[in-house]
């Protein structure tokens, strides 16, 4: 099976990068982060502390989770925009950081994958854990202040702010113990500071093309 990992840290882009990299290497699309996001918001409906990891895992691995394109399904509800709200955010890189939680949504990105034979996967652990096989690993990345300059772009708020929630959103991503963000040994480092989306999309389906001669 054909799989583009494409990691990196809060802010690099890879949402949209990788959507455009399935666009263009015409493989499905997978969202992981929106995983991670709808255990989130079942913890908040539930009221279970973020930092209750046994009640958090369990949560992980019961909820029927479906994730297609840009839409994501939460036990059969369409929650697309709900799990994009500032209090879903502010949570789940709590919620991501838990063993049976990552382990559960492990477990269902691999099964998607199978069914879909193949696809372009974006998250913080696909090249080095989830698909350490994977066709082409890239780590997607770009300087502090440009990765705030999108956010802001994307969702507002001021630089100083969303800088230093991504700040403590690396932190917390690279120190857990479960899976920490670093790239894949093999990886292909894509710096896309200064970069607009359609370089970085070109080298990547670059690479993945590479793998087909």
């Amino acid at each position: 099976m054909a799989v583009i990992a494409i990691d990196g840290p809060a802010g690099a882009g890879k949402s949209t990068v990788a959507k455009l990299v399935a666009e263009a290497s015409g493989l499905p699309y997978l969202d992981t982060g929106a995983m991670y996001r709808c255990v989130a918001l079942q913890t908040m409906r539930d009221s279970v502390e973020p930092s209750d990891q046994l009640q958090v895992g369990t949560i992980a691995e019961n909820v029927i989770i479906s994730v297609d394109g840009s839409r994501s399904l939460l036990n059969g509800e369409d929650v697309s925009d709900l799990i994009r709200s500032s209090e879903v955010a502010a949570i789940v890189s709590l919620i991501a950081a838990h063993t049976p939680v990552r382990t559960a949504m492990r477990h269902q990105q691999q099964r998607w994958i199978e069914s879909h034979g193949g696809g372009v996967v974006e998250g913080r652990d696909i090249g080095t854990v989830v698909f350490p096989d994977a066709s082409v690993k890239i780590f997607l990345t770009a300087s502090p202040e440009e990765r705030a300059v999108r956010r802001v772009g994307q969702s507002g708020g001021d630089v100083v702010t969303v800088a230093a929630n991504i700040e403590q959103r690396d932190r917390i991503d690279s120190e857990r113990t479960d899976s920490p963000l670093r790239p894949a040994s093999d990886a292909i480092i894509v710096d896309s500071t200064g970069l607009d989306i359609s370089q970085v999309v070109s080298i990547i389906v670059g690479h993945y093309e590479s793998t087909k001669r």
